[in-house]
């Protein structure tokens, strides 16, 4: 049984490892404070080309969401979110358990626009509601999509004209940045985004998020939030140490290229034999439509999700490959797939 069910199945690059166990029993200080983790966030710096950001470390994206999120908003404003986004739907209310309220809108293909947030905007005019303050979006999106970076300029824009904080859940953003449709690098999100996070867990680390905030403003005391909610590790160095490895180099960008190869292989596949897809996805996850009788077959060998039906005989279902898989196990899925299409 080989998983596709999703990027964090494996544990760590090699070399992360590696470092971790020769820097084991160096002493060092805690809490974020070590020489490795400072070290880390001045090659993060370096690479998106500015020092005029804040750089914290925090364990996985749920905490970054639930501690950015919180820490930014004042206790009657709320989020805005796509229907699809994280936050709304796989986060067990974490955010409403903060007192924020998330307002959700259809979006398209997983984004946002303008126009959208006008609509809500509109909808929340006076003190008897909560006020929309943060904008909540994720690249890659939880349906694989990726944001081009005029979709980006517009909400920013419109950000700025409306007092509202656009946030970018960065979980898979290094498949987002290494996306053949992609035309964002790295270094132009500190100009249109307020905040926006790293995601280490899906593309090569043991564990962690690199959470940056670009805008003075909601920089302040962010230490604070972090320990209040739980997150300040002692042994903060965990992570620093695995960031310094995943941008000492061009690893962290490898590793999302790798991963979105191998999802390139399945859909140029998948295209060849006419299957039809939920989503136009460019990223590492891919939602083909199959039918069942196919779907009951391949999870005999497979681990994947099935995403939501479609109709009586057909369901898309959820391919995502990471960092760590094996070429030889997607040419097995193609090959498996070929035969009983």
């Amino acid at each position: 049984m080989y998983s596709f069910k999703n990027d964090y199945s494996e544990g760590a690059h090699p070399r992360i490892l590696q470092a971790l166990l020769e820097t084991n029993l160096e002493q060092d200080e805690g809490y974020g404070e070590d020489r490795f983790s400072r070290q880390a966030i001045e090659l993060i710096k370096d690479k998106l080309g500015t020092d005029d950001v804040d750089i914290h470390f925090i364990s996985g994206g749920t905490q970054t969401n639930l501690i950015a999120i919180s820490a930014f908003l004042r206790p009657h404003e709320a989020a805005i979110a796509v229907s699809s986004g994280h936050i709304l739907g796989h986060e067990t209310g974490a955010i409403e358990a903060t007192g924020h309220k998330i307002l959700s809108v259809e979006g398209k293909d997983g984004k946002l626009s303008p126009f959208d947030l006008q609509g809500v905007l509109d909808g929340h005019p006076d003190e008897h509601m909560v006020k929309p303050k943060l904008v909540y979006i994720s690249n890659s999106t939880e349906i694989g999509s990726i944001y081009s970076k005029s979709e980006l300029q517009d909400l920013h824009e419109f950000c700025q004209q409306n007092q509202l904080i656009l946030f970018m859940d960065g979980a898979r953003l290094g498949s987002a940045l290494c996306a053949e449709e992609n035309d964002i690098q790295l270094s132009d999100l500190p100009k249109i985004v307020d905040a926006f996070y790293i995601g280490g867990t899906k593309n090569g680390a043991l564990i962690g998020e690199a959470l940056v905030i670009c805008t003075d403003s909601l920089k302040e005391d962010f230490r604070y939030h972090i320990k209040q909610k739980g997150a300040l590790l002692a042994k903060g160095r965990l992570m620093g140490i695995q960031f310094h490895e995943l941008f000492s180099d061009n690893l962290f960008f490898e590793l999302a290229i790798h991963a979105n190869k191998m999802a390139g292989l399945i859909r140029e596949e998948l295209n060849k034999a006419n299957i039809k897809f939920l989503t136009h996805s460019p990223s590492n996850q891919l939602f083909p439509i199959l039918p069942i009788s196919v779907i009951n077959v391949l999870q005999n060998n497979y681990a994947f999700h099935i995403w939501e039906k479609v109709d009586s005989e057909n369901s898309a279902v959820r391919f995502v490959t990471s960092w760590a898989t094996k070429e030889e196990e997607v040419m097995g899925l193609i090959k498996e797939l070929k035969r009983l299409l």
